[in-house]
């Protein structure tokens, strides 16, 4: 029987903070070509904004509620610095498409901001975003650690047949994804 979205969340936010090489060797990505680790000389990619960007997004960790009929899935990791340290209170800023690949321009549907913990964590429950023309299934992303430059990039899904089509898709940016008994679970961690 496969976990629920909620059990695998509560054991990533139950598991204690966790030392540089025990991140380092616990939540690599080796079967996807990763985003630079920590101990790595880069950072997190940067990707385009787009043109839907909004600041002043609400503080929130569930976005699911504004898309009732959209698929499942909660999405969670680390920010790290280049050290592999935990970077607590890290702003982390997203928003996507909802179901029928439209954003919200007027309101905030979908859209959300939260501070990662004293361990670096961070989550958002939401919605698997639909296709829409000329572009992959995305999550865009701000991230900043406290005094720091905004990283804005995005994330992708793994396997999705327009990756190679997208002119904006870096597999550097993939989540590492699994099913759950309710939708699916998403893991990326940011290096700031």
């Amino acid at each position: 029987m496969l976990p629920t979205r909620r059990s695998a969340l509560i054991g990533f936010l139950a598991a204690p903070v966790l030392s540089a090489q025990a991140l380092r060797s616990t939540f690599s990505q080796p079967a996807l070509s990763p985003t630079p680790s920590c101990g790595d000389e880069a950072p997190t990619p940067a990707n385009d904004e787009g043109p839907f960007f909004k600041p002043d997004a609400p503080l929130r960790h569930d976005l699911a509620r504004d898309a009732p009929k959209g698929e499942r899935i909660t999405i969670a990791g680390y920010v790290l610095d280049e050290t592999c340290q935990p970077v607590p209170r890290a702003l982390l800023q997203i928003w996507h498409a909802d179901e029928t690949g439209s954003y919200d321009n007027t309101g905030f549907r979908l859209r959300g901001h939260q501070f990662t913990d004293e361990g670096g964590r961070w989550w958002f429950s939401t919605i698997v975003p639909a296709l829409y023309p000329g572009r992959t299934r995305h999550y865009h992303f701000k991230v900043q650690r406290r005094g720091g430059a905004v990283l804005t990039t995005q994330l992708f899904f793994p396997g999705e047949p327009r990756n190679k089509t997208d002119w904006l898709f870096d597999e550097r940016l993939l989540l590492a994804m699994s099913k759950a008994a309710d939708g699916k679970f998403g893991r990326f961690d940011f290096v700031v």
